[in-house]
């Protein structure tokens, strides 16, 4: 049914890393993910260390809420791309305003959790934590148009001006 609201809540914050997003470079951002719910205590990360990565939930806090784009238009207005509708892209111009990230998990300290190729700002609330299990990836062959590949290029090659130092 649409039209359905739902209430949530952050459970995390992201510390540290990018101030402010931007369409490449992610490579090589170190951030923390800290989980600063009440509710949590250390156990609620116990055996995350044993896990590579991490798929994260959370909210694109900076966005104009009146820049959306719900109907085709060009990935990045680049005019050698085509045009594609809103479930087509993977940007923060969304009515919920929700990302996805897959990030490395580096160390687990307590309710802080140290991760690299986090695509969040500083300050972004986050919804969900869960680790990467290989076995939920993609099954069966995998096809994608070659746009995304051309302007994914340098998503994640290293970047190191304007990030913030790992908090303590």
């Amino acid at each position: 049914m649409s039209g359905e609201s739902y209430t949530v809540e952050a459970l995390a914050h992201v510390v540290g890393g990018r101030r402010e997003p931007t369409d490449d470079y992610w490579g090589g951002t170190r951030a923390i993910i800290r989980i600063d719910d009440p509710r949590y205590t250390p156990d609620a990360t116990k055996g995350l260390a044993e896990f590579s990565h991490l798929e994260v939930v959370f909210r694109f806090h900076l966005t104009d809420p009146t820049d959306l784009h719900l109907g085709a238009r060009r990935p990045r207005d680049n005019p050698a791309w085509p045009q594609v509708g809103t479930f087509g892209h993977r940007n923060m111009r969304r009515v919920n305003w929700l990302g996805v990230s897959r990030c490395r998990l580096i160390e687990v300290d307590g309710l802080d959790l140290h991760v690299e190729d986090l695509d969040a700002v500083d300050g972004t609330p986050v919804l969900d934590i869960k680790p990467w299990f290989a076995e939920m990836g993609p099954r069966g062959p995998l096809h994608q148009p070659d746009w995304p590949t051309e302007m994914l290029t340098d998503y994640y090659a290293p970047h190191h001006d304007g990030e913030r130092p790992l908090p303590t």
